[in-house]
């Protein structure tokens, strides 16, 4: 080989390295930020279904377990009375129907 030749293959050869290099790096560094990222965004997520959480804890208490409601008609409504009522007819109507059972 002669000189020329052989200087020209050590320098492409040492491009080649160092391209390699630089690609590799550049990789390296990519991942590292996409990886950032993600844990950031993780993260953000994570406060924020804590927020949701606090706040409807927050609410929760703050409504200090009140079940009133407003009607269509504009009346306000007690829920669980509504509920305790229901249950009590219920149970009346269960009495009336073993009477009727065993007057058969």
């Amino acid at each position: 080989m002669t000189k020329p030749s052989l200087n020209s293959f050590f320098v492409g050869r040492a491009l080649a390295q160092r391209l390699n290099d630089k690609l590799g790096e550049t990789l390296t560094y990519t991942l590292s930020e996409l990886g950032k990222i993600n844990a950031e965004q993780s993260e953000k997520l994570r406060n924020f279904t804590q927020e949701v959480i606090d706040r409807a804890a927050r609410e929760t208490a703050n409504a200090g377990g009140n079940t009133t409601t407003v009607s269509a008609n504009g009346r306000t409504v007690d829920v669980q009375e509504t509920i305790d009522d229901l249950r009590a007819e219920i149970a009346r109507l269960r009495a009336e129907i073993q009477r009727y059972r065993h007057q058969s």
